[in-house]
């Protein structure tokens, strides 16, 4: 996937405040969802880019004046260091969790009250293996967030894709995201979704 398309893909007026913000990228590969969101990002933010494995940033995508800062963690079996997150991003490494609740419900804990997921995924419940071991369509998705206490899905918009899988989705959920309050029913959160669809 080329800069440009992940940037359309993840783009919302909605979803990006206008000051500062500190985000973390997990599971971020070579950075190409890093890059498109630091470029929706006001100047002077913060990324916090995570993996399990060395982050290696790909050196030919362009950097704003946002500062990326590189973690290697296993997010999923390790606390994730980072408290008061505007937002949480998953490009593609959710498909990788078996127990998708319990790491929402672990990492809801990093984010501010008014914090956001922005989850991008394959559009099946068909693993692929070694590739995809735990998909997540975005019927699954809905499931999984309201499990969580999330509501209203929404589309964000729709791109080709040309790789084996027919459909990538991108969905962003947004408002407050206490677990606890969550659980009570205190919190309304909406989740957004592009859909990108196979040539």
């Amino acid at each position: 996937m080329e800069l440009s398309a992940a940037i359309a893909l993840i783009s919302n007026d909605h979803l990006w405040p206008q000051g500062k913000a500190a985000w973390a990228d997990l599971g971020c590969g070579n950075g190409l969802f890093t890059f498109a969101l630091a470029s929706l990002l006001a100047p002077g933010s913060t990324i916090y880019a995570v993996d399990k494995n060395v982050v290696r940033l790909d050196p030919s995508l362009p950097i704003k004046d946002v500062e990326i800062k590189t973690l290697k963690l296993d997010f999923v079996s390790a606390e994730l260091p980072l408290k008061r997150l505007d937002g949480i991003l998953m490009a593609n490494s959710l498909h990788y969790v078996q127990d998708k609740l319990a790491l929402i419900q672990k990492l809801s804990d990093c984010l501010q009250p008014n914090g956001r997921f922005l989850i991008v995924e394959y559009d099946t419940d068909t693993p692929v293996p070694h590739w995809v071991p735990y998909p997540v369509s975005f019927h699954s998705l809905q499931s999984l967030f309201a499990d969580a206490g999330f509501t209203n899905v929404h589309r964000l918009g729709e791109d080709v894709w040309s790789a084996g899988l027919q459909i990538e989705y991108a969905a962003a959920c947004h408002g407050g995201l206490n677990w606890a309050s969550a659980l009570l029913g205190f919190q309304k959160l909406n989740i957004f979704v592009g859909i990108k669809r196979k040539k």
